[in-house]
């Protein structure tokens, strides 16, 4: 089948959906993306890999069997699927009760479609295919759609809250979730649950509206950069990241007098906003 004459979206259907360097499982993860997240199919590639750009611009090799592809449908979930997995781990059960057993487990930021239908604090999702879930009502809220507005004060502080959601998280090359993250993954995720697109690499790139501004000038939120890695400043001469020199998300800092400093990271190469 050519995809291009026929489906060109799709809807990634795998908890997680590594975005390969090339189209081999064996190759380097360049990024990854979540259950629910919209995909847009550029290019077919061998043995059933498609070249694909992600709904916050990001591009990679994935395999077929971690997406749904369908225009119609997809185009139906992106305008229903109007809530999100706000907690770290979750499983999706067959029924509304514990003793059931679970469909798939979502992790932080997973975009999910309700059916409006509720059990006592359970709460009955669709997937893209059709088939049927439930899920804690406590671990869900409404998505915040891409543009939202709010004061700035109000989004540093929600960016900051999301990124120290993932303190503890091991390091992983490539990855953007509560099961294993790196350093841009960890800035670029906690944008996106918030409605800001900024670039998934760690450097800073003007068509993603990063502009850069002088140390004295960063604020909560703000992107630190080094020549390949990145942290998000978080007040206090503070900045959260994830490095595996310590192999997850830790907080460090920039005073030299405090217990958490990193001497290897103390001359920041550029400082990014995009307030």
């Amino acid at each position: 089948m050519n995809i291009k004459d026929d489906f060109t979206h799709g809807i990634i259907i795998k908890t997680l959906c590594p975005l390969k360097k090339s189209p081999e499982f064996g190759t380097e993860m360049v990024d990854e993306s979540l259950f629910g997240r919209k995909i847009k199919i550029l290019e077919n590639a061998d043995n059933n890999w498609y070249y694909v750009e992600t709904d916050y611009r990001y591009k990679g090799y994935v395999n077929k069997d971690y997406i749904y592809v369908n225009d119609k449908k997809t185009k139906n979930w992106m305008e229903n699927a109007n809530h999100t997995v706000c907690w770290n781990i979750v499983d999706v059960m067959a029924e509304p009760k514990f003793q059931s057993y679970p469909l798939i487990r979502l992790t932080r930021g997973a975009i999910i479609k309700l059916t409006g239908k509720e059990e006592e604090q359970w709460v009955q999702m669709e997937f893209p295919q059709g088939d049927k879930g439930w899920i804690r009502k406590d671990f869900v809220k409404e998505k915040v759609n891409i543009g939202s507005v709010y004061r700035e004060e109000d989004i540093r502080r929600k960016i900051v809250n999301t990124a120290l959601s993932y303190m503890g998280t091991q390091y992983k090359w490539g990855g953007k979730s509560p099961l294993g993250i790196d350093c841009s993954g960890l800035c670029a995720i906690s944008y996106l649950i918030n409605g800001i697109i900024i670039y998934r690499d760690a450097q800073i790139k003007e068509e993603f509206n990063m502009r850069r501004i002088k140390r004295k000038d960063m604020k909560l939120g703000d992107m630190l950069y080094w020549p390949g890695h990145v942290a998000m400043y978080i007040g206090d001469e503070k900045y959260i990241h994830s490095t595996g020199k310590s192999s997850g998300v830790v907080i460090n800092s920039l005073n030299a007098e405090d217990e958490n400093y990193r001497e290897d990271l103390a001359d920041i190469k550029e400082v990014g906003t995009i307030f």
